[in-house]
């Protein structure tokens, strides 16, 4: 196995002042585990204070953006809590909401759970008709966390979110860029290569008015998102000591229908 294999996330930033973030678990469809989200975490943290980085993709591979946080690895871990998982997600999207430079995703295949929330805490998203968006956490007796009641909300609005969230209804490329999820849909390129030359024409712009324009924006559409992601985590919190929780994790581990008591 090589190096670049073994590594959970890619970062690199070309002579555009480009830096791409890729996630790198392509066995897995991309799901995060504590060490995806560190190494996103840095290098964000790390492109504020970079003056040779003008814009960020985030991305995948074809297969999947994200398939969300990795419920198999949490369950063979031990002692590794779901709270510092969604931690830093939590401070990623802030990361990616306050960002002192424009981001952009490129989603091929599936953005699912808190994959979903780190495509569309980014100000540009551009996907193909193959590609979807999905909150499945009610199916495994969870709620949406990772801002995705806020983001997807913000979005797409209230009753569209209440579909995604309620039914897991795979969203796909057109009726994602209809309902407001994708800024953009490619057919002839792949949405990684269209994202980068996005970001390098954001790179190319004036700074100051990029980062004022976007803060603007996102103050105005996501002004509570902080508070907002605090409230995801006491919700999420209690469902995840429920025994709904339990067996939505075992069943789906098991491959069977859940049996829900309520309790």
């Amino acid at each position: 196995m090589t190096d670049t294999a073994e590594k959970p996330v890619l970062v690199s930033t070309d002579e555009r002042g480009v830096m791409t973030i890729q996630l790198n678990r392509p066995h897995r469809l991309n799901a995060l585990v504590l060490a995806s989200v560190a190494t996103v975490r840095k290098a964000l943290e790390d492109a504020q204070t970079d003056d040779s980085v003008r814009a960020i993709v985030l991305t995948g591979d074809d297969r999947s953006f994200s398939s969300g946080a990795d419920l198999q690895a949490k369950a063979e871990a031990e002692g590794e809590s779901s709270g510092s998982l969604l931690d830093d997600v939590n401070e990623i999207i802030m990361l990616l909401k306050d960002s002192s430079v424009p981001t952009v995703a490129a989603v091929s295949g599936a953005a699912a759970g808190v994959g979903c929330s780190l495509a569309l805490a980014t100000d540009y998203v551009v996907m193909n008709e193959e590609s979807f968006f999905m909150l499945a956490f009610t199916k495994i007796g969870l709620m949406p966390d990772g801002g995705a009641s806020a983001l997807v909300a913000a979005s797409a609005g209230r009753h569209r979110a209440m579909r995604m969230a309620l039914t897991a209804e795979r969203v796909h490329g057109a009726k994602a860029l209809e309902w407001g999820l994708a800024s953009e849909l490619v057919e002839d390129s792949s949405p990684l290569e269209r994202a980068q030359e996005v970001a390098a024409s954001f790179a190319a712009g004036a700074p100051l008015s990029m980062a004022a324009t976007r803060q603007a924006i996102n103050e105005i559409a996501l002004p509570t998102l902080r508070s907002d992601l605090n409230r995801e985590v006491v919700g999420q919190t209690h469902l995840l000591g429920t025994e709904d929780a339990q067996e939505g994790a075992t069943a789906f581990r098991e491959k069977r229908a859940p049996q829900y008591r309520g309790r």
